[in-house]
């Protein structure tokens, strides 16, 4: 028995019940429910049935059709206005896509280059690569607007394509200044803090030392083994010398590997003013501390590196990171605005967003801060040699060798023991 050989009422309350046999399947396709649906109300006479009746209906609809109890109901309502259960197909003219599917693609490798950088930093980023760079395939990205960066992050085609800090330990010491440095617009006066790479079955990883300028955001990245003396001396002088301008101040938070007689005396045969945080004021160093997560972490992650193999990380670093973060990559420089009650407050509006060394070149009488051996011109040369894209994709590649060479020497290592 089928279907369509139920004529009763009762045959259908016995199917419901499952007492009767009936060989059928849900029905596939809208029109063909719909037609069918059509059928039976007419079959049975619906409209002349009793409440109970009804209700038997409405269940045997919902079970051949598959259709939710709300979805059958709609249907008989329709029936009962018209007589008929007809589809009707409702469509709209929608919208025309401005960004096409490889503007999506585009956007993700960016994304995937560049460690996802916020949606300001990526528009500049965009514009950059299609007014500097001639790129015509960022032509529609260039012009998108902050917030649709983010909403096509979270569309299909995008989804397609695509650790924690250790405080230093305070230790007091009559060792530098407690106050926050006034660089008045001047480059030279550094932020420093330590970043550890993490430890693994009680080793400890790499120490990355990373300074950042406070008014240009000029920053050097040096990895090291320790923040001993033996270590952190050396990378501190070099990091002191890779600045392209003259070092007038440095200023760290209380940790000890800074605050000590030996960093105190590098500083002063260097003629370096030496500050340090004041007590609950977390603003002092805040900078560096933001730059760690953003560009340190961004870089090298939380997992654990080795201690043997922070040469080859420097190495990467001064070949590579150094350069992408300084010429390469688009930061936020704040706007400071007063009040009406005399409170200052900081903006970030986007005509603000450069690179650190077009912030340098922006202030007045840029040359009078640069080292005797230095020019803009030389500086130009470094940041005309590779294109955003070129900078941060030599970057990603020098890291990935690293790794899979790390890897494989651990792999050796752990097979030979």
């Amino acid at each position: 028995m089928n279907l369509d050989d139920l004529e009763k009422i009762d045959d259908i309350q016995d199917f419901l019940n499952g007492t009767q046999q009936v060989i059928f399947k849900v029905l596939e396709g809208k029109d063909e429910r719909y037609r069918w649906t059509q059928r039976t109300l007419v079959k049975f006479h619906y409209k002349g049935l009793r409440r109970q009746e009804k209700g038997l209906i409405i269940r045997f609809v919902m079970k051949v059709t598959g259709y939710s109890r709300a979805q059958t109901k709609r249907l008989i309502q329709q029936y009962d206005r018209t007589g008929k259960v007809k589809r009707h197909q409702q469509t709209c003219n929608g919208f025309n896509r401005r960004y096409l599917p490889e503007d999506i693609v585009l956007l993700a490798k960016m994304d995937e280059l560049h460690e996802v950088p916020s949606g300001p930093i990526m528009k500049k980023l965009c514009e950059r690569a299609y007014r500097l760079e001639g790129s015509k395939k960022f032509e529609r990205l260039s012009t998108i607007s902050v917030s649709h960066i983010y909403n096509l992050r979270h569309s299909i085609p995008y989804s397609r394509q695509r650790f924690t800090f250790e405080k230093t330990k305070k230790k007091a010491a009559s060792i530098g200044e407690r106050r926050k440095p006034a660089p008045n617009g001047e480059p030279g006066y550094l932020r420093i803090d330590t970043v550890h790479q993490g430890d693994l079955d009680g080793k400890k990883g790499v120490y990355h030392i990373n300074a950042v300028d406070v008014v240009t955001q000029f920053e050097i990245v040096v990895t090291v083994e320790g923040i001993s003396e033996a270590f952190l001396l050396p990378a501190l002088q070099f990091l002191l010398e890779a600045f392209p301008f003259v070092i007038k101040g440095f200023h760290s938070d209380n940790g000890s590997e800074y605050i000590n007689y030996k960093v105190a005396k590098l500083l002063e045969k260097m003629r370096v003013e030496f500050t340090k945080s004041r007590p609950r004021k977390s603003s002092d160093n805040a900078l560096v501390e933001s730059k760690n997560g953003s560009v340190v972490r961004k870089a090298w992650g939380y997992d654990h590196l080795p201690q043997r193999f922070a040469a080859l990380i420097n190495q990467v670093n001064q070949e590579h990171l150094n350069g992408y973060i300084n010429f390469h990559r688009p930061c936020f420089f704040p706007e400071t605005v007063v009040d009406k009650r005399g409170k200052e407050k900081k903006r970030y509006p986007y005509n603000r967003i450069m690179t650190p060394y077009q912030k340098l070149k922006s202030l007045d009488n840029a040359e009078q801060y640069l080292k005797e051996d230095m020019t803009l011109e030389m500086l130009d040369q470094v940041e005309r040699a590779k294109t955003d894209s070129q900078a941060a994709e030599q970057f990603k590649q020098a890291k990935q060798d690293l790794y899979q060479q790390i890897f494989a020497n651990t792999k050796k290592q752990t097979a030979s023991a």
